[in-house]
Formats: structure tokens, sequence, C-alpha cells
């Protein structure tokens, strides 16, 4: 009798973890879906790295362009272009552009180009807590790496439960260290300049720019 029970009970736990990742699943692929449904998305963020062991805190705010794979990002001083070839690192405090190639994304990584979609490949999943923010229901969904040689140890993103889109982002890192993006505005289908993803050097006649490849 005592082995049945608890032969149940593991089956029920089991059932319950199943239809949780189930869940969890849905939810992303409808995140994903939305994703791809627009012509590009512009986000203005709050950044904020925490590592209390090193006793570090900082907090900034970005903004990021997204156009397929192309994007504009604009955060701690640096401004970044990836114009789905070269990757353009500018850097007006030292007068310096760094331009490289872009290797195939690693399965399982974070980068301005899959940061609204990097879930699909590389992760196991399971629904976590529901907030209340200013009326809005945030449902955060806990992703595990399922590279263990990864320095992620997890990834809590925070989803909107009417829009579909991602509120917030912590990226729980084995060192210790947090990294949380929240989301202040969230726009999509915006016009934009034919020539945002464009390099122009004649715009940086005084940096010195550095063809790393």
């Amino acid at each position: 009798m005592y082995k049945i029970s608890t032969i149940s009970f593991l089956i029920g736990i089991l059932s319950f973890f199943q239809a949780q990742a189930q869940d969890a699943k849905q939810l992303l692929n409808e995140v994903s879906t939305k994703v791809k449904s627009y012509h590009n998305i512009v986000i203005d963020f709050k950044y904020t790295l925490n590592n209390p062991k090193e006793n570090v805190k900082q907090e900034t705010r970005g903004d990021v362009t997204l156009y397929g794979e192309k994007y504009w990002l604009s955060l701690m001083g640096m401004e970044q272009m990836y114009d789905g070839s070269k990757l353009h690192v500018i850097s007006s405090e030292d007068e310096e552009i760094n331009i490289s190639s872009v290797n195939p994304e690693e399965e399982g990584s974070v980068t301005p180009s899959n940061m609204l979609s990097f879930f699909e490949e590389g992760y196991s999943y399971q629904m976590d807590i529901e907030q209340n923010v200013n009326g809005r229901k945030i449902q955060y969904v806990k992703l595990t790496p399922m590279d263990t040689n990864s320095e992620l140890k997890q990834i809590l993103l925070g989803i909107d439960k009417q829009t579909k889109h991602i509120y917030k982002m912590i990226m729980k890192q084995k060192n210790g260290t947090d990294i949380t993006m929240t989301v202040n505005s969230f726009k999509t289908d915006q016009p934009l300049s034919n020539t945002l993803f464009v390099f122009d050097e004649t715009k940086y006649d005084n940096y010195y720019i550095n063809r790393l490849d």
C-alpha cells in the first residue's frame, strides 16, 4: 500500500511538471509568433548589473532597434550596429570603432539580434511566479540552459499575459552576477531611416577605425 501511494505521488509530481513545461512552451510560442509578426521593434529599457559578492551594482538605460537580424543598440556609452554581416562597435569616448564579422550564434546565447526569440532552442523551461505590475499580469518562465558549460545558471522571462510582450529578463550567471533588463517602452512598426543600418565612415572623420577581419 505504501509503495503504491509513493508511486502514485511521484507520477502526480511528474505529470504536474510536464503540464507546467507544456504551458511554458505554449506561452513562449505565442511570444515568438507575436514578435515575428512585427516589421521592426524599438525598445527602451532599464539595465541593471548586480553582484553582491563583488559589491558591484550598475544601473543605466539603453535602447535597441531590431529589424530582422539587424540591430542598433545604445548602452553604457557604447553603440553597436549590426548590418546583417558586420558588427560595428562605436565608442564616442575613445573615438574608436571596431568592425568585425559576426560568427554564427552559439545555441542558447542571448544577443540583440535574438533577444526576443533566443529561447526557441537550447533551453528547458518551466512556469514560475505570476506578478501584478501596475495592473498588468506578468507571468514568469524559468529557462535553464541545456549546455552544462554555459555561464548562465538560468534566465527568468517576465511576459505580459495580455500583449505577449517580454516585460523583464533576468539572466542569472553562475558567478553570482544578475543582469536584469526591464522594458520601459515597446514600440513596433516604426518609421526607420533607410540608412539606419548603413555604416557611413564620413561621419567619423576623427575616429580610429579598427577592422578586425
